[in-house]
């Protein structure tokens, strides 16, 4: 059912578009006010999809698939460097979350003001699930985080940057949005340290106007060799070193702040 003053709105934009036609218009010509606004809902249901950062002079470094072994390292170096990264961490991909070893890695990179988001749980290919499956690849890694760190984030990364309608209507029933990338490394993809060093190159010289970039935190040449270059590379043309929330102007990168729990028998992959 329509509400009354939905109803209102509707015929005034019809009025509107009505006033507006030119005078030989026919009543067929006129666009479905319903099906417009029924079109406008679904547009409103579907969870925003964020390609690039807004914020001038920002790079958000982005480290995906984790947590993994190099993540301390990676952490590490963006302390020493007075730079934040943010990190798109699954559930059960390389390693379960629930592990000893990343319980503390992600303690850590949390503490040190670094952003964790959602890659959620298992890397599935969001467009390939089903609403019901997609949701629980969603919830299954909030809870390990509210669990470990006490948050639920705001962002989530769809694996290999597949999405669909589904999987934003499915993400914004959960309160969040989608984040891609404007630049890929390529470290994950066969390049090799040289290559993906030549990428960074080369984007610094065209200088834009900010740079939101994928890397992942399971290669060792990314930890080791690639993330040092980088920051220094950037770092020389002007670059502030952000997380994704801050590159976006969004204040808060987190929808709930929780208190971490103390582990269970619950918590396993």
């Amino acid at each position: 059912m329509f509400s009354a003053p939905r109803i209102l709105a509707a015929l005034f934009a019809a009025a509107t578009l009505v006033s507006a036609a030119p005078a030989n218009i026919t009543e067929r010509e006129l666009p479905d006010v319903i099906e417009l606004e029924s079109e406008l809902e679904g547009r409103a249901s579907l969870a925003k999809v964020y390609t690039k950062c807004s914020v001038k002079g920002t790079v958000a470094l982005t480290f995906d698939d984790g947590p993994y072994k190099w993540n301390k390292l990676i952490v590490d170096t963006l302390n020493q460097n007075n730079a934040k990264g943010t990190f798109f961490v699954n559930g059960n991909n390389y390693e379960c979350i629930y592990s000893s070893a990343n319980v503390d890695r992600l303690k850590h990179a949390y503490s040190s003001g670094h952003q964790i988001a959602s890659h959620t749980w298992s890397h599935a290919d969001m467009t390939q699930l089903a609403a019901g499956p997609l949701k629980k690849e969603l919830t299954k890694l909030d809870t390990a985080l509210k669990k470990i760190i006490g948050i639920k984030p705001a962002f989530v990364r769809p694996p290999y940057g597949n999405y669909d309608d589904n999987a934003r209507a499915v993400a914004k029933s959960n309160g969040q949005s989608l984040v891609t990338w404007d630049f890929d490394s390529g470290d994950s993809v066969g390049a090799t340290v040289s290559e993906s060093e030549t990428a960074y190159k080369n984007l610094a010289n065209k200088k834009p106007s900010s740079i939101l970039a994928l890397n992942h935190e399971t290669e060792t040449g990314t930890a080791h060799t690639l993330l040092p270059y980088a920051i220094k590379t950037l770092k020389a043309k002007g670059y502030k070193f952000v997380t994704v929330a801050q590159c976006l102007g969004v204040k808060d990168p987190y929808l709930m702040h929780l208190t971490p729990q103390t582990r269970d028998s619950s918590w396993k992959c």
